[in-house]
C-alpha cells in the first residue's frame, strides 16, 4: 500500500512538482526524518539508489527542520563533513548527510570523522516494492501525457527490472515511442520499444497477449 507526502519540490525521479510516494520500501526512512527532533544526535544519514528521491527527501528536512544537507556526502572532504558534525553539535541545528553507498563504505581517511559516522543513526531507502513500483509506473505514464492501455502498468511491472532506474527509463522509452508513433501505448507497442531500447528481452510470444 502506497501513500503521499506532498511536496513543494521534484518527485522521485525528477522533473516537475509532486508527491513523493511513501510505501513500505521508504516509509522507515520519512519517519525517521519526520522525527528529527528526537533524534538522540544531530546528525543523520540517509542513503539509497538513484532516483530514489533522496535529495527531494532532504529538500524537505531542510524546510521541516531548519536544519542542514550535504548532499553526495561520500564524495565530500573529510574536513567538511568533520566541521559540519561539530557544528551540528554546537549549534543544535540537525544535520543530514545523503549519500548512496552506506557510511560505513564512504572513502573516510580522518578516524575522528569515521567513529562519529560509526556512531550516528543511518536509515535507507530501498529499491521500490510492489505497490511502490506500480505507483511509480502509473504516474510517470500519467505524467508523460499519452494514452495507455489499462492493462499496461501491471504489464510493465511483471517484465522490467523492479528498480527506480529500470522505471524511469521504462518509462522514458514508452513516452518517446508514442510520441513518434503518435500511438496509444498498447502492449504490443511497448513491447516493442522497450526491446529496441535493450530494456526487455527478446522472449518468445506472451500467450497471454
Amino acid at each position: 500500500m502506497t501513500g503521499q507526502i506532498s511536496l513543494p519540490f521534484d518527485s522521485p525521479g525528477g522533473g516537475g512538482d509532486g508527491d513523493f510516494l511513501v510505501s513500505e520500501a521508504n516509509r522507515m526512512a520519512v519517519t525517521h526524518l519526520e522525527g528529527w527532533r528526537d533524534w538522540p544526535l544531530s546528525v543523520g544519514v540517509l542513503t539509497g539508489p538513484p532516483l530514489s528521491g533522496r535529495s527531494t527527501l532532504g529538500r524537505q528536512f531542510v524546510a521541516m527542520s531548519g536544519g542542514t544537507v550535504i548532499d553526495d556526502a561520500e564524495g565530500r572532504d573529510d574536513r567538511l563533513l568533520f566541521n559540519a558534525w561539530n557544528e551540528a553539535q554546537t549549534q543544535h541545528r540537525p544535520l543530514l548527510m545523503i549519500g548512496r553507498a552506506p557510511p560505513t563504505h564512504w572513502p573516510v581517511a580522518l578516524p575522528d570523522l569515521r567513529s562519529r559516522l560509526a556512531s550516528v543513526p543511518h536509515v535507507a531507502l530501498a529499491e521500490p516494492d510492489e505497490a511502490l513500483a506500480r505507483a511509480l509506473i502509473e504516474r510517470a505514464l500519467g505524467q508523460g501525457g499519452a494514452r495507455y492501455a489499462a492493462d499496461l502498468p501491471d504489464w510493465l511491472l511483471r517484465r522490467i527490472e523492479r528498480s527506480y532506474g529500470a522505471i524511469a527509463a521504462a518509462t522514458r522509452a514508452l513516452d518517446r515511442a508514442a510520441l513518434s508513433s503518435g500511438r496509444k501505448i498498447s502492449v504490443a507497442l511497448a513491447k516493442e520499444a522497450l526491446q529496441q531500447a535493450g530494456l526487455l528481452p527478446i522472449l518468445p510470444p506472451d500467450p497471454s497477449h
